[in-house]
Order: structure tokens, then C-alpha cells, then sequence
């Protein structure tokens, strides 16, 4: 729906489709899976501990309209903005730390793309739900979970909420103990979990990183 770093548009092809008729993401970010295809007229319930990203899907749920997102100002390149939603679109890992941020020529571009997509897609979220909060307060419902934590690796160190703070034992067992089915995320440095390899995306300067998944279903009983 909006710019976040590490988000999965581009990739969420890749993953299989929700089985249940309903979607949980106990990590949300831009929740680019449960918009992908068709996934977003499921029951989608998104977890996210960070308020500031929580304050903006309830924003976009509750309050926008296509005509509010249309009306909000572009960005010029060399301004600043304190504006959350704006700082998010900086395509990098440590936004989320900034107070203030200098208008670039890729967030010029990434606020341009966003306010476009966010309003030709805000009529799939408004049946959403928000829940502001730690992923273990997610009901235990049988459903499909979607669990794209920030990875144990450098990349998951930039959120506010970042991989240092994070139990990867416990949240294992805990998303093992989901019931339905688990899709989990990680990248190569994931050791709490039998992960499979998904794909290899190249980044800057042709370098290749690893997205690694994790299925498990109490339906089939299977791993990918």
C-alpha cells in the first residue's frame, strides 16, 4: 500500500496462496501480501508493534478517502519533512529512526508512486483490521499467518522495533503453535527454523541476497 523497507510487492508472487478465509500478519509493515492478488477480500487482521506505522493503516482504514490521499501535498526534492509517512518512503533501513528527513530524488518518486496506489487501492483494506501491538497478542485463529519478521541479520537491525529486540526461539515456537497454516520469512542468517531457499534478489551493486521460507499446515501436514 505505501513504501517500507523490506516489504514484499515485488516477491509476493512467490509465496503460495492462503488456504483459510482469513489472513493474519503478526509483523505487518505494508502488508504487500495480503494485498497481493486476491488475498485482500479475505478477513485480513494486521499486528504491528510500531505505533507510527499502526497510526497509518488506521488512517488509511478508518479516515482517507482517494480524494484525502489525492489532495496531499507532493514532495519537492531538497525540502524536509517530519511527516512519518513521508520519512518511510526514504528507501532505507534506518527511516525509521529519522525526526526529520531531506527530500531526495527516490523519495520524491516513492511518495509519487505511493499516493497513487494508495488511493486506486484503498477500497480493499477498509473491511481490514488494525491491532496495535507485540505479535503475541494475535488471537489464535485458524488462518493463514503470514510472519515476515525483520530478519536475523543486519538487514533487521534499522526498524524501530529491530531484530535486536526479538526472541526468534520463542517467536519460532510460537508461530509453530499457530493454527492453519505458517508462511515465514527469513533471510540466510534464519537458524530457528528448518527455511528453505525461495529465491535470490539482486540488490546495489549486483549483490545477491537470500529470501528463505518456512510452510507448515495442520491441513496437509506439509513443509516447502
Amino acid at each position: 500500500m505505501f513504501y517500507y523497507y523490506g516489504r514484499k510487492k515485488q516477491i509476493a508472487k512467490y509465496y503460495p496462496l492462503p488456504n483459510f478465509g482469513v489472513i493474519v500478519e503478526p509483523f505487518a509493515g505494508s502488508a504487500a501480501y495480503s494485498l497481493y492478488g486476491n488475498n485482500w477480500q479475505k478477513r485480513v487482521t494486521l499486528i504491528e508493534k510500531d505505533e507510527q506505522v499502526a497510526n497509518v493503516w488506521r488512517w488509511l482504514i478508518d479516515e482517507a478517502t482517494p480524494a484525502k490521499i489525492k489532495s496531499l501535498p507532493d514532495l519537492k526534492i531538497g525540502d524536509k519533512s517530519s511527516e512519518f509517512l513521508h520519512i518511510i518512503h526514504a528507501a532505507t533501513k534506518m527511516a525509521f529512526h529519522y525526526k526529520t528527513i531531506k527530500v531526495t530524488p527516490v523519495l520524491a518518486r516513492n511518495w509519487e508512486i505511493s499516493k497513487r496506489c494508495m488511493a486506486e487501492n484503498l477500497f480493499k483494506i477498509k473491511h481490514w483490521e488494525m491491532i496495535c501491538g507485540d505479535y503475541s497478542e494475535a488471537d489464535d485463529l485458524e488462518a493463514t499467518w503470514f510472519i515476515d519478521p525483520p530478519y536475523k541479520e543486519e538487514s533487521g537491525k534499522g526498524y524501530r522495533y529491530s531484530s535486536n529486540l526479538i526472541d526468534y526461539e520463542k517467536l519460532a515456537t510460537w508461530a509453530k503453535n499457530r493454527k492453519g497454516e505458517i508462511i515465514f520469512c527469513e533471510g540466510n542468517c534464519g537458524d530457528y527454523l528448518p527455511f528453505q531457499p525461495l529465491l535470490n534478489l539482486k540488490g546495489v551493486a549486483g549483490k545477491i541476497s537470500k529470501e528463505m521460507i518456512y510452510y507448515q499446515s495442520n491441513q496437509v501436514n506439509k513443509q516447502l
